[in-house]
């Protein structure tokens, strides 16, 4: 297959937001959307949405997420958006579980990395701003992110 064959240039970034229970990732994210127009995908939402759970944990109190089924949801969605097969396989599992900050400082280069610190909405409001000015200034090989101020 010639290298051009198949595949499309993203046209928008893909950004994980990845925390704790009640750390502001569902606040950021969709504000994010709103001020960018990209798309919120909630995986939680998404697994009860469709099922893609193998049941309840009642130790834990939550679903049991099927990844295998939540890979191939996101993989359909994504290539609707014109993301090429090789290019989600190698990339989504790593986004379904949440890379800790140093796997993804060891996976990914230095300048696409970022930890925000997110204890109330002044942080959130930051951050929203910080990512929605790297969105903006986006390409396909994606400049370095901003350092976010000190607060």
């Amino acid at each position: 297959m010639a290298a051009d064959e198949g595949s499309k240039k993203r046209k928008k970034p893909n950004i994980l937001v990845t925390g704790t229970p009640g750390t502001g990732k569902t606040t950021t994210s969709s504000a994010l959307a709103e001020a960018t127009q990209l798309r919120h995908v909630s995986v939680g939402d998404l697994v009860k949405e469709k099922n893609l759970h193998d049941g309840w944990d009642d130790e834990l109190d939550c679903y049991v997420i099927n990844e295998d089924l939540v890979c191939d949801e996101l993989e359909d969605s994504m290539e609707e958006g014109g993301y090429s097969e090789s290019k989600l396989s190698n990339n989504i599992e790593c986004e379904i579980f949440q890379v800790l900050l140093e796997e993804a400082k060891e996976s990914y280069t230095e300048n696409i990395v970022m930890a925000l610190k997110s204890d109330n909405i002044e942080d959130i409001t930051r951050n929203v701003a910080t990512l929605t000015d790297w969105v903006r200034t986006w390409q396909p090989q994606p400049p370095p992110l901003p350092v976010p101020p000190p607060s």
